[in-house]
């Protein structure tokens, strides 16, 4: 009976090639489908094998992935796979005996590292793809809180859920980390930003 390789799928950080981990290389140097949104394939510029651009319908990717199981493919995530990303998906559609997960450093992680902070005590909530569902004191406790944006509407959904509560806290927009443009950004509650904020920002929390 045939056996299928597995799907690797490749943590590959927050964006610079030099938080690419050497494991996530070797990934990518033995598959032979690379898999992942334009600007995680422009990482590996001289693989000879053939490269799938992610687009928005990740159904399409999928059966793109079902196409082609026979081949070794890495399917390429941004950051650590275990935070936010298409391993979810992924492992769903596949298996989980299937997949094998390459840890990659997460813009979270960098975003901590920059402030100085540890991320132990920390509530992460994901706020990228839509308005997160949270219970009415799930924000009351934590000490520290990273929210993933992505959307202009996750500022606003932060201001609106945190309300007064954000006097109680120091608020940090941390966007594109590790890339060229990497801005660090203290936000005193109650102001407004004078710009647009990125698709890659993660809202540090600190209670005050």
């Amino acid at each position: 009976m045939e056996v299928n390789p597995p799907l690797t799928i490749v943590g590959c950080g927050p964006g610079d090639p030099d938080y690419l981990t050497p494991a996530a290389d070797k990934a990518v140097a033995e598959a032979e489908v690379l898999v992942g949104t334009q600007r995680l394939l422009d990482l590996f510029p001289r693989h000879p094998g053939e490269k799938i651009p992610v687009g928005v319908n990740i159904d399409d990717v999928l059966e793109a992935v079902a196409d082609r199981v026979q081949r070794t493919i890495a399917i390429l995530v941004t950051g650590d796979p275990g935070l936010a990303s298409l391993a979810r998906p992924v492992i769903r559609r596949f298996g989980r005996e299937r997949c094998r997960i390459i840890p990659g450093i997460s813009s979270l992680q960098v975003a901590f590292s920059r402030l100085g902070l540890d991320w132990l005590d920390a509530r992460i909530i994901d706020a990228h793809g839509k308005d997160p569902d949270l219970g009415n004191d799930a924000l009351n406790r934590p000490s520290k809180i990273a929210v993933l944006g992505g959307r202009p509407q996750s500022f606003e959904w932060l201001q609106r859920e945190l309300g007064d509560r954000l006097d109680d806290f120091q608020v940090t927009i941390c966007e594109d980390l590790t890339l060229a443009g990497e801005r660090i950004t203290p936000w005193q509650p109650g102001t407004v930003l004078d710009r647009e904020l990125s698709s890659r920002v993660i809202f540090i929390l600190v209670r005050k």
